[in-house]
């Protein structure tokens, strides 16, 4: 899947009219899961099926705001929104959201341009709980963005390529994605990534059974299979993102090899209780506002 809305767009029609997509397991954004939770377009998990699922998801990630109980969707990997910065080049710590608009990061901060990616983290910024935020908050926010925009201090909106300037040195401080850092630590210790004293965003790339899948049992049982601690360790070791399996930690600080065992001490991939006590999971954008708070984010990206 290249873009969550790209596939929306291919796959609805087929359930819109109540067809089969010709998939039985797809895994997407949680905050666009919620749009196929509130279509009623994804069939509900037999969790007898999934014994793993039931004893080992992560407790922060059991009770979303668009799927209580997580009946429709399980996360297949989570990550962390947060800042990266360049510590070497900078010459000092980046604690909090408001530091990224320090006079000494002017024209050297980028931020993410996708609304549903960005809007968290910059609102915890301002102390918002995420998890029941505002119209208020929403437009405050925007506010505060539209101003650091029309002052210079932003260099500009990026997507997954915000680690290129990062790298480059052309920015200082960013926008970034936990998994995303610990790839570019393993050049450049320098970098960074931080969850900011306010919080940051914990979200999910989740999977989920669509509408009229042919083999809902096989699907349940491969979801399952992934959520025994050995193959969670497999995965967590292999993409370096948040495992949502806790128990995976005690597997891979066994292994034989010490740079995998290693991996089990990192709290960006088993969040540590100081860090896990920081993170939330974002309210989704709702349908009735999706329209009002694109075009608003969006003339602020085109600025």
């Amino acid at each position: 899947i290249n873009d969550n809305d790209e596939f929306f767009g291919k796959i609805s029609p087929a359930l819109m009219n109540h067809q089969s997509t010709g998939r039985d397991l797809i895994v997407i954004s949680d905050w666009m899961c919620a749009r196929f939770v509130r279509l009623g377009w994804v069939q509900e998990m037999d969790r007898a099926h999934q014994p793993n699922v039931a004893k080992y998801l992560d407790p922060l990630l059991r009770t979303p705001a668009f799927d209580k109980g997580r009946r429709f969707t399980v996360p297949w990997q989570s990550g962390i929104t947060g800042i990266a910065y360049n510590r070497k080049k900078l010459g000092r710590e980046i604690r909090a959201v408001k530091d990224l608009w320090a006079p000494d990061l002017k024209g050297r901060v980028t931020l993410l341009s996708g609304l549903d990616e960005s809007f968290a983290l910059l609102m915890q910024g301002n102390g918002v709980d995420v998890t029941r935020w505002t119209a208020h908050d929403f437009h405050t926010m925007c506010d505060e963005v539209e101003r650091q925009v029309r002052r210079g201090q932003i260099r500009r909106f990026t997507g997954n390529d915000y680690t290129k300037d990062l790298v480059s040195g052309d920015v200082l401080a960013c926008q970034a994605y936990s998994g995303d850092v610990i790839q570019l630590q393993a050049d450049n210790p320098d970098i960074r990534f931080v969850v900011p004293e306010e919080g940051a965003e914990l979200w999910s790339d989740s999977l989920m059974i669509p509408d009229r899948a042919g083999h809902q049992a096989n699907a349940e049982r491969l979801i399952d299979y992934y959520y025994e601690p050995e193959v969670a360790a497999k995965l967590a070791a292999w993409v370096n993102y948040v495992c949502p399996v806790p128990a995976a930690k005690d597997v891979l600080a066994n292994a034989s090899d010490k740079d995998t065992a290693a991996l089990a001490d990192n709290p960006l991939i088993f969040p540590d209780s100081t860090m896990r006590s920081r993170l939330a999971i974002a309210r989704d954008i709702t349908s009735a506002q999706r329209v009002e708070f694109a075009r608003r984010w969006n003339q602020i990206v085109g600025l």
